[in-house]
């Protein structure tokens, strides 16, 4: 079987031969027509010339003679019966006297009469061109005529320069060709060689195809194949890890469960024992007792809530139920709530009416979590601004430091990881799911020890016009 260079090198050569050869049949047939065309009309045109002079003569052989030696042509005289009346070369009575010759016939009825064809007396092919011209009162045809054989010798002269310009042409095409199929050679040993080392899993091998655009084409899909190959033995590599991984983030994430668990169901324990163990308890303590037993409770349901409804974020097992309804009337709403649970701190409100179409249920979520998060890292007043295009929550807390911005909404974490709250480092997340599902993003600018600006953009909940 042959090798790829080698066919292009045989089909490359039978090309140009193919071509060639067809080029110098059509350039044959074409050129001698040129030539013998060039000749008919060199006839007419010395035909009409000397037409000119038949009267400056006497004598029709004198005059069919001198044609001759002027012009170096057979010249022979008819009348207009196809009888010889006159021959430059031979004796005119050795010239058979016919009306059938066809220039003659010609003649008769058109300006020339034009012939190729084979002379029985000179046993040659010849261009004939007869025409009628005046003679001494009458009229006679003068017919001149040339040997192909003659015309031809310059033709064939022509024609050798032709093939040996062919033939160079066809050695300089050759040598072309040999280069090109050697460059191809190249290209293709190059790409050999870089497969070897892919199949040795030599990944960074080199590949650099110097020749062709097709070569170049391949080496770009090689090189997506072989990104493909290293990167799927890095996941091989990285498998194992990954699951080390994600074996360890379970285990964080029940170890933060746990822990978050741990103080309100410590403090419920305590405090179911202490009322088991005296049931002559003063009736305040009791019921404050029963009262801290029910906050726990409820702190727990709450970490369970927030818990599940981040699982179904995550999943997209949620989808939001957009209505129409006015955002600044939920603002004062989620305001007022959270200070009537946070007496003793200041919520302040900034806004005014602004029609939005969202789930009001999520955003209420997301306004509550927000301001809660302030209140739970800052003592100072916390504000909740609308604005035309943002919903910002500004608190002067501790701040948050910039390597931890990043973190900040992951689930299950908390800038102050050893004090414990109800979120188990969920509500930011929540608050980054939620607001995802609405097409736009939480926004946050902190400083440390200065405060926190927790921000999302309005322009996507606008109801359209």
């Amino acid at each position: 079987m042959l090798k790829i260079h080698q066919l292009f090198f045989l089909n490359t050569l039978a090309l140009f031969i193919g071509t060639l050869t067809i080029a110098s049949f059509i350039g044959y047939y074409t050129l001698k027509e040129m030539i013998v065309n060039d000749n008919i009309e060199h006839l007419k045109r010395t035909l009409e010339l000397v037409a000119v002079r038949s009267n400056q003569s006497n004598n029709l052989d004198h005059y069919v003679n001198a044609v001759h030696n002027q012009t170096n042509y057979r010249a022979t005289a008819f009348d207009n019966d196809g009888k010889v009346l006159a021959e430059s070369n031979i004796d005119k009575r050795s010239v058979d006297s016919s009306l059938n010759r066809q220039e003659i016939m010609n003649a008769l009825t058109e300006p020339y009469g034009v012939e190729v064809r084979y002379s029985a007396t000179f046993d040659e092919d010849y261009i004939f061109v007869a025409k009628q011209i005046p003679f001494q009162g009458n009229i006679i045809i003068l017919r001149l005529g040339v040997t192909l054989h003659s015309i031809m010798g310059y033709f064939y002269q022509l024609w050798i320069k032709l093939a040996a310009s062919f033939a160079l042409f066809i050695i300089i095409a050759l040598i072309i060709a040999f280069k090109i199929s050697k460059k191809a050679q190249y290209d293709i040993a190059q790409i050999t060689q870089y497969l070897h080392e892919i199949s040795a899993k030599n990944y960074m091998a080199v590949l650099k195809p110097e020749h062709f655009r097709e070569f170049l084409q391949i080496t770009l899909l090689l090189k997506n194949l072989v990104k493909k190959l290293r990167n799927r033995d890095k996941q091989k590599r990285k498998y194992t890890a990954k699951l080390r991984l994600i074996n360890k983030q379970q285990n964080d994430i029940l170890s933060a469960i746990s822990h978050e668990f741990k103080n309100p169901v410590a403090a419920i324990v305590g405090y179911t024992e202490t009322l088991e163990e005296d049931p002559n308890l003063n009736l305040a303590i009791r019921e404050k007792f029963l009262g801290k037993i029910h906050s726990n409770a409820l702190k727990i349901s709450t970490m369970l809530d927030r818990l599940a409804l981040s699982v179904k974020l995550e999943n997209n097992d949620l989808s939001i139920k957009p209505t129409a309804f006015d955002l600044d009337t939920l603002c004062r709403d989620v305001t007022s709530t959270l200070q009537g649970k946070y007496p003793q701190r200041h919520i302040r409100y900034e806004g005014q009416s602004k029609e939005v179409v969202a789930d009001k249920t999520m955003l209420d979520l997301v306004i509550t979590n927000l301001i809660d998060n302030a209140i739970k890292y800052s003592e100072d007043v916390v504000t909740l601004r609308l604005t035309d295009h943002t919903i910002d929550v500004i608190d002067k807390g501790i701040g948050i430091a910039p390597h931890e911005l990043e973190l900040i909404s992951s689930k299950f974490y908390r800038v102050q990881k050893n004090s414990w709250d109800n979120s188990m480092g969920l509500g930011l997340a929540i608050v980054s799911y939620i607001l995802k599902l609405h097409d736009t993003t939480l926004r946050i600018e902190s400083t440390l020890g200065v405060g926190s600006t927790f921000s999302f953009g309005l322009d996507t909940l606008v109801p359209k016009k």
